[in-house]
């Protein structure tokens, strides 16, 4: 007898149904949308010797179809996990691709052993001699024989109970030492990061003094802030920290910052009127080490921005502009010099007399009416620290009348974003090789920030719109350093980052950590794969969100190669689209823990090229 139900555009759960058709011999339920887990009943179909399941959403174990008879079974492209069974891997032809098994392999039950208390067989025979009066039994007898079972079954029974009390008493104590332990542990790492964080705010740095517009910079001793960290003690580092709950988020100020986003684009030529060639480095900080335990944000930003503070700078690199000079620069801020427009205010293109173009970012009056110049010179005086190939420069400032700008250098091409989803000439020259650069830059600039710099900073904004293309297509990272220090950042990302689907899982639980930015990092990488955003509201509901939509596909080279960004026309090598997707899944965990290191991963991009 044959059933098939393929190609009918099922959806649900398979109904247990299945206890009367023993005499079923092919049973077809492949290319449906079936989902859930195999029915109990399917282990009494004692007569099938085919059955094709494939294309569907089945999930679950594989286990009520061990003792079956089959000689072709087909279950590609499911979601079915855990290990699998050993007789299935006997069938002649057992079709497994496109499910998450692991490796382990149940091995069939062993043979059971013979109970210690298992008694002999007792042969009853006749008594050799009658008992009298008050006389025992001779141990032949059917009573002497009756007595004997029950006593030995009560006695396996006793002892079942015992070994099995003993049993769980022992796990609830192992479990009882295993949870105090990890009390004392945390105990101990939360005194441990108050003191260092209490040494760290007695810092207070040593006031230089700034330049002004049209003077030449005073050079600082070249010492350096920045050295490479041990990258073994980088992997155990996470800073912890908790952001409001959504429903008070408008009245508690947080300690996370974000940063606007903006589209740095233009197509003018780029040239050079201000020299910057030999910027002294700043002093170094204080010397504490580094944390090695989990650090609270709160304590991390008070070692970067200490409450009372010079007004002047820590470096002379910058040079600073006059409301006047960039009103004139940028045509009055006019929307013709509009570049974009962020969370924290505005980017406008600013041309200067010599014809070198520069971004200069207004903060809004929402996100600065609350500072005062020394909150401004302090931000500027950490982000003109933080220089790498692969991050945008901070060339100048202006702090006047209450407005507060930051000047970077321009890059032409502008965003990432715009070159996937936006502008379809620069979406062209994205070929599979400038992809791979483009992550392994980004993924530079992340190293910088979480393993370079002293303290390490978390970025807390990574997206496509903040990755700069300059005039070769190498990306610049954007916003580095202003979501810690911006204090109504942590408000803004905590709406803003979770719509645009970028944030980590353990972000909406109040959690951002070094990983958390390792899982942006993960969707800029799949937005480089298919060319899709990280949200697309026009897209049918099951793919709107592109994590969801993708993390299913990486691991099936079918569904991975259909999902590449057609644009690319097949142009890659299919190991290095596997490769590409292995990183990708490594990011994207959605336990934090398990993402590797950005140093590892840039590794891993490294060995693409």
């Amino acid at each position: 007898m044959d059933l098939s139900l393929n190609n009918n555009l099922l959806t649900g759960a398979i109904p247990d149904v299945f206890q009367l058709l023993n005499g079923l011999n092919n049973l077809d339920m492949s290319n449906n949308n079936l989902s859930g887990q195999l029915p109990p009943s399917v282990a009494d179909l004692l007569s099938l010797t085919t059955l094709h399941l494939q294309n569907n959403q089945l999930s679950g174990m594989l286990d009520a179809l061990q003792d079956l008879p089959l000689s072709d079974l087909n279950i590609e492209n499911n979601l079915f996990s855990g290990p699998i069974p050993a007789k299935l891997l006997g069938i002649p032809n057992f079709r497994k691709d496109g499910n998450p098994f692991n490796t382990t392999i149940i091995p069939s039950a062993p043979a059971l052993a013979p109970s210690p208390f298992a008694v002999a067989p007792v042969t009853v025979g006749p008594p050799t001699r009658q008992a009298g009066a008050g006389q025992p039994l001779w141990p032949g007898t059917p009573e002497s024989s009756d007595g004997a079972r029950s006593f030995f079954s009560a006695k396996r029974i006793i002892w079942i109970v015992i070994i099995g009390t003993g049993i769980l008493v022992a796990l609830g104590f192992c479990l009882l030492v295993s949870i105090c332990l990890k009390r004392s542990k945390r105990r101990e790492d939360n005194k441990s990061v108050r003191d260092k964080a209490d040494m760290a705010s007695n810092y207070k740095p040593k006031p230089m003094k700034p330049s002004v517009e049209g003077v030449d910079m005073e050079k600082g001793p070249k010492e350096t802030t920045l050295k490479p960290l041990d990258r073994d003690r980088m992997k155990d580092r996470i800073m912890d920290f908790t952001t409001p709950r959504l429903h008070d988020r408008k009245d508690t100020n947080g300690k996370r910052k974000d940063a606007s986003s903006t589209s740095f684009r233009r197509d003018h030529t780029e040239s050079s009127s201000i020299s910057i060639d030999d910027f002294p480095p700043p002093p170094p900080p204080p010397p504490f080490p580094l944390l090695s335990t989990q650090e609270i944000a709160k304590p991390i930003v008070a070692a970067e921005v200490p409450s009372k503070v010079p007004r002047k700078l820590k470096t002379s690199s910058l040079k600073v502009f006059t409301i006047a000079s960039l009103q004139q620069y940028t045509n009055s801020f006019s929307e013709d010099n509009l570049l974009g427009r962020g969370m924290l205010g505005s980017v406008y293109s600013a041309e200067l007399p010599s014809g070198r173009l520069l971004a200069v970012k207004k903060l809004d009056g929402s996100s600065s009416t609350h500072w005062h110049d020394d909150d401004f010179h302090n931000l500027v005086s950490i982000i003109c620290q933080i220089r790498h190939d692969n991050i945008v420069e901070l060339v100048g400032y202006c702090a006047e009348h209450g407005q507060y700008l930051l000047i970077y250098e321009y890059c032409k091409n502008g965003t990432l974003y715009d070159a996937l989803h936006v502008d379809k000439e620069m979406h062209q020259k994205l070929s599979w090789n400038v992809r791979v650069k483009i992550a392994l830059g980004a993924a530079r600039a992340l190293e910088y920030l979480h393993e370079a710099c002293q303290p390490p900073i978390m970025h807390q904004n990574f997206k496509s719109a903040n990755i700069l293309l300059d005039n070769e297509l190498k990306p610049r990272v954007s916003d580095s350093g202003l979501a810690r220090l911006l204090p109504s950042a942590t408000q803004s990302s905590a709406r803003f980052l979770p719509a645009q689907g970028y944030s980590a899982p353990e972000f909406e639980l109040g959690t951002y950590t070094y990983q958390s930015d390792l899982y942006s990092f993960g969707v800029v990488m799949l937005e480089l794969l298919t060319g899709r955003k990280s949200c697309d509201r026009s897209l049918p509901r099951g793919e709107q969100f592109l994590v969801r939509w993708a993390v299913s596909r990486l691991h099936d080279i079918d569904a991975l190669s259909r999902m590449v960004d057609p644009s690319l026309n097949g142009m890659y090598p299919v190991k290095s689209l596997s490769r590409f997707a292995d990183i990708i899944s490594s990011c994207i965990m959605r336990e934090p823990e398990f993402r590797p290191p950005i140093s590892e991963i840039v590794q891993e991009l490294l060995q693409m090229l």
